[in-house]
């Protein structure tokens, strides 16, 4: 049930099925809802409505999720908004959260998920209302001297102290009188040792404070006197950085400073998934350049023998041209040497464009893949290893597979990764199976890899997704390639299994949800 009386949600969804079904959801458990199909509707729906909450997906045509976002922090602040992202996309949450988000919650919809955002949005409307109605009463006179604020502040503990944010209010001199409890945990300092004994520049640097200040007093963060998501760095009772965004407004009292209210949100959490992002496309990185280098050598050779062929042509041509006026005979010679000549210059422009295309290191961006051109991609890139190495490539790809949404660059390198496993498992030579299809019942897409190597020692099958784990010799590995597989099919809502039947080699096999109302 709503915590908020009456509590009334827009969902913002260009997709009329999320939006009917999250409606309905909604509306049983008591909430008053209301739906647009495009971010530019919702915000006007927002705008004649004013409802407590908004639930808006981030891919969105005309304005995605997080343009809403920010034009809603910007024209109606107190509403709450919860953010609806890809499973994985951390990118995507780190910057909602930047833009002042209540929380995110992933694709498909978990009803406890769901509910339990609302939940903690609601109680952060309730928290914001009732400071911002107590910041109001202090402006308005209530507070007549510093006494008088720490009273009323006193008179509002419950409220200040149920805050999410850390809650700081300071005095014209700078001495902080209120202190609330998220304040006393993020920065470890008990309460009794900091009102009215310590100053919010003793939890900055010298240089902080006063770029703190000259943001209050400038109109560049939200006008003079008021500061909004500011990003600064407090100190912990330990002496460690702890970075933090900061919101504040100066209180007057017939036209005098009467003191300062400062909320601070805890970005540790925030640059943490900053971090673990960036190690992961490093990872991805490496992992990636290691397969390039394997398909640089042999597409050397895959190149070099067009080309040797063009070169010859070429002076065949130019020889036929020495001898004098083309002949009709002549001409037609010359027409099927261009033709060939063309022939092999797309090859070689094909194999370098999707070489190309592999090697860049683009941000994550998932978009709908079609899977038989990806097949085909990583065919190209692969082929003359697999020729080079005497193994021959056998392929049962349905011809019209349905789209997955993904990274098309991350499942590319999953697919020739495993490819390439499958040919150092055999360095005598022998076949790889390539398979695709989906299943409609279950609504995935399964990408097969089988080799006719030796096999995966039982024992070692359930290691063979961790990091650093290899059953190759030293020097021929590091182990980061099955776990990067792993990691990319995770983070895209599927799976990847490993069997070894004896006597029949290795398969891995992944599974993708596909995209059903793909056009």
């Amino acid at each position: 049930m709503p915590i908020i009386k009456n509590c009334k949600i827009v969902l913002i969804d260009d997709e009329e099925g999320i939006r009917k079904i999250t409606s309905i959801t909604l509306e049983d458990r008591g909430y008053i809802v209301q739906t647009a199909a495009d971010g530019e509707a919702g915000l006007h729906l927002c705008q004649e409505t004013r409802p407590h909450i908004v639930l808006t997906d981030v891919r969105m045509p005309k304005m995605d999720g997080l343009e809403v976002l920010a034009n809603l922090k910007k024209k109606l602040p107190d509403i709450e908004v919860i953010v609806i992202t890809a499973f994985g996309d951390i990118e995507t949450a780190v910057k909602a959260l930047r833009l002042d988000a209540s929380d995110f919650i992933t694709k498909p919809l978990n009803d406890d998920a769901l509910h339990t955002a609302l939940d903690r949005a609601q109680e952060r409307y309730i928290s914001r209302k009732q400071v911002q109605d107590h910041t109001l009463l202090l402006e308005k006179g209530w507070a007549h001297t510093t006494q008088d604020l720490i009273r009323t502040f006193n008179f509002q503990e419950n409220l200040i102290e149920s805050s999410m944010d850390g809650i700081m209010g300071c005095d014209p001199d700078g001495t902080i009188v209120t202190f609330n409890r998220s304040m006393a945990a993020m920065l470890d300092y008990p309460k009794e040792k900091v009102i009215s004994k310590m100053a919010l520049d003793q939890f900055l640097s010298a240089e902080d404070a006063d770029k703190l200040q000259n943001a209050l007093q400038a109109p560049h963060y939200g006008g003079e006197n008021k500061l909004y998501l500011y990003e600064t760095v407090l100190s912990h009772r330990s002496g460690k950085a702890i970075p933090v965004q900061v919101s504040a407004s100066v209180l007057f009292e017939q036209g005098k400073k009467s003191g300062t209210v400062y909320y601070f949100r805890n970005l540790q959490e925030i640059k943490k998934l900053e971090q673990e992002m960036a190690v992961q496309a490093r990872i991805l990185h490496q992992d990636k350049m290691i397969s390039l280098g394997k398909l640089a050598a042999s597409i050397v050779h895959e190149i070099n023998n067009p080309l040797a062929g063009v070169l010859n042509y070429i002076r065949l041509m130019i020889r036929i041209l020495n001898r004098g006026p083309l002949e009709a005979d002549r001409q037609l010679k010359f027409q099927r040497y261009l033709d060939l000549v063309e022939k092999e210059i797309d090859r070689c422009s094909k194999l370098l464009s999707s070489l190309l295309t592999f090697s860049r290191k683009p941000s994550s961006a998932f978009t709908q893949v079609d899977v038989n051109d990806l097949l085909d991609r990583c065919i190209l890139l692969s082929q003359h290893k697999l020729e080079l190495q005497r193994i021959k490539l056998e392929t049962r790809i349905d011809a019209q597979i349905h789209p997955v949404n993904g990274d098309y660059n991350q499942l590319q390198q999953c697919v020739i990764n495993l490819i390439f496993n499958a040919v150092d498992a055999m360095p005598d030579g022998g076949f790889v199976s390539l398979q695709a299809g989906h299943d409609m019942q279950k609504e995935i897409v399964t990408i097969a890899v089988r080799d006719s190597g030796s096999g995966i020692d039982e024992k070692d099958l359930p290691r063979i997704f961790e990091p650093f784990f290899t059953t190759k010799q030293e020097g021929y590995g590091v182990g980061l390639g099955l776990s990067t597989v792993y990691g990319i099919i995770k983070n895209h809502k599927g799976i990847i299994n490993a069997s070894s039947p004896p006597g029949e080699g290795a398969v891995f096999t992944i599974e993708l949800p596909f995209v059903s109302n793909a056009g």
